[in-house]
């Protein structure tokens, strides 16, 4: 019952997105289609679960052990940059397709807040290794849902006739807004 707390709670009730705000950037500027939303939520739930693994695993057998904790942020973001590269040189050798297939998207999680805030998050609730994993999971699972969600309201949009003024990024944060206005239902679940 606890993973299925954590799952509801980080998909639905505190999207890292539309409730904690954490990977905004990609939110807003990736979103323009779903067929590209689809393939940087991918690459976040990759991303996200295997670095949430290395940085809880470093936390706990290296920062703590050694009275460093306070290094904790710039460790995990040093730590994450160069997973991202390894994930990258790794695919472009073992999986050319796959690397194809995530193209652009694998450079830019480097600079995904979300992925260093799901990281940080782990450890500020002390979960042990499985309910980090599950929680990253969640997270990039919730991501996901967010950005597709939004991305087809705004392929939507581009349909139809918004005021001039409104066009572009305006009419697209006030859609973010109501997207999670309309997520905030979800309180209370968990």
């Amino acid at each position: 019952m606890e993973y299925f707390g954590i799952i509801i709670g980080a998909i639905f009730v505190s999207n890292i997105v539309l409730a904690q705000f954490l990977g905004i950037c990609p939110f807003l500027g990736v979103s323009g289609k779903v067929s590209t939303s689809v393939g940087m939520s991918g690459a976040v739930l990759f991303v996200m679960t295997l670095a949430t693994l290395v940085t809880w695993l470093i936390y706990v057998y290296v920062l703590v052990p050694l009275g460093i904790t306070f290094l904790q942020t710039i460790s995990f973001i040093l730590v994450i940059a160069a997973l991202v590269q390894m994930v990258e040189i790794i695919l472009k050798k073992v999986s050319p397709p796959l690397y194809q297939a995530l193209g652009i998207f694998l450079p830019l999680i480097t600079t995904n807040c979300a992925v260093l805030g799901v990281a940080l998050l782990t450890q500020s609730k002390n979960y042990d290794l499985l309910e980090a994993i599950v929680f990253a999971v969640a997270n990039a699972i919730g991501f996901g849902l967010a950005m597709i969600l939004f991305s087809g309201l705004r392929e939507h949009l581009n349909l139809m006739m918004v005021p001039k003024g409104m066009r572009g990024v305006p009419i697209a944060l006030v859609t973010a807004g109501i997207l999670a206005m309309a997520f905030m239902g979800f309180a209370g679940m968990v």
